[in-house]
């Protein structure tokens, strides 16, 4: 079992940046692979980015390539969201997902546990 808390976010101006924490308590969090999602008012949960146990492999859907960056510190049992040149299309509630062991993809029913999101907001 794994609990994942997020934190980071908040209201910031179109081309600012928010750096999103998700913090994990449980067993080894290097055990975990971890994804970030989410869910703009009216729409799907959609998937953002994920990391590796290890945090050598990471992925992203394209409309935040290059400018969002997942990395992880397993030490600190922490994944980070690193988002800058936000825009206001980014304005959603944004969710960690994890999965046990095993490789997971951009799927939500890949993840067996999440957290309770944290709202980021992007004013234009």
């Amino acid at each position: 079992q794994v609990q994942l808390v997020e934190s980071g976010g908040g209201l910031v101006q179109a081309g600012g940046s928010l750096r999103l924490s998700c913090a994990a308590s449980g067993r080894p969090f290097n055990n975990y692979y971890v994804g970030w999602f989410r869910q703009a008012p009216g729409k799907e949960r959609e998937f953002v980015a994920a990391i590796t146990g290890s945090g050598r492999t990471t992925s992203y859907t394209d409309s935040v390539k290059d400018r969002f960056t997942i990395s992880r510190d397993n030490t600190k049992n922490t994944v980070y969201l690193q988002m800058n040149s936000l825009k206001p299309e980014d304005t959603a509630v944004y969710y960690c997902a994890a999965r046990y062991l095993l490789a997971a993809g951009r799927s939500e029913s890949d993840y067996n546990y999440w957290g309770q999101g944290t709202q980021v907001t992007v004013s234009s």
